[in-house]
């Protein structure tokens, strides 16, 4: 049988997909029945722990085909590239959602909401104290992250790697404040459609920097281990876009919310 060589990236057998589907079908219809008090939370726990383990096993595969197989050649690149910025861009517009539901309900509160806002009982945030701490740290970090990102492409390993572990600190240190946060809160999600709105957007977006500082740990760990190059490193690349992507968004969360909000 002759074999047909490609320049495009084939799949090779994998297990995870189909192994993946069915977890994420599980815990799907566990949340379900937790959202009618009928779910397991043990249960719920160790589906999210297998799928936690399918997913690494999926991506340790991944990596291997880029670093040790030479499977990742240019138009496998491009591929990819065109496939993080149709990512970040569902993810645009799904954050478009909460900032659309938002506006909506603050430029003209209705009766239901007694014609206020933000609506009666609510006690803010105060603009100037932790959300403006957030908001330089994750500044910060966008900015040692294109340090970090300047100097492998100068193929200054060693300054990358501390620079991108400044940005690691600085993205946990946001996800302790952003729990302090919500800890000092005087409502809940509960309390009228403003806290509906400020912890889903704000929710989602802590989420986002939990996910994203995960990838860039594990980049740093790829990048101690010498998996990158000055011209081999879109794993590390595409980590940056979207780390700038959650900078970006909650700079219009601090104006928008927080701010405006206010």
């Amino acid at each position: 049988m002759t074999k047909i060589f490609t320049p495009f990236h084939l799949v090779s057998p994998s297990p995870w997909p189909i192994l993946a589907s069915f977890q994420i079908f599980n815990m799907m219809m566990q949340t379900t029945l937790t959202f009618d008090n009928k779910g397991n939370s043990s249960i719920f726990l160790l589906n999210f722990f297998i799928m936690t383990f399918i997913a690494s096993l999926w991506w340790r595969d991944v990596i291997r085909e880029s670093t040790f197989e030479n499977r990742h050649t240019k138009e496998v690149l491009k591929g990819l590239k065109m496939g993080m910025m149709l990512f970040i861009t569902s993810e645009v517009f799904f954050f478009l959602s909460f900032f659309w539901t938002f506006f909506h309900s603050s430029l003209s509160p209705d009766i239901f909401i007694g014609q206020n806002w933000p609506c009666s009982g609510i006690k803010t945030f105060n603009p100037m104290a932790i959300p403006l701490m957030n908001t330089l740290i994750l500044i910060s970090s966008g900015v040692s992250l294109t340090a970090s990102h300047h100097f492998i492409m100068l193929g200054n390993q060693k300054k990358s790697v501390v620079y991108l572990f400044m940005t690691i600190i600085l993205g946990v240190y946001f996800s302790f404040l952003q729990y302090v946060e919500y800890k000092e809160a005087s409502f809940s999600m509960a309390d009228s459609i403003y806290g509906s709105c400020f912890f889903m957007a704000t929710g989602f977006h802590g989420i986002h920097v939990l996910i994203g500082t995960m990838f860039l740990f594990v980049c740093f760990l790829r990048m101690m281990k010498n998996h990158f190059s000055s011209y081999h490193h879109f794993g590390f690349e595409a980590s940056a876009w979207y780390w700038h992507f959650v900078d970006v968004v909650w700079l219009f969360l601090y104006i928008c919310i927080y701010w405006f909000g206010k």
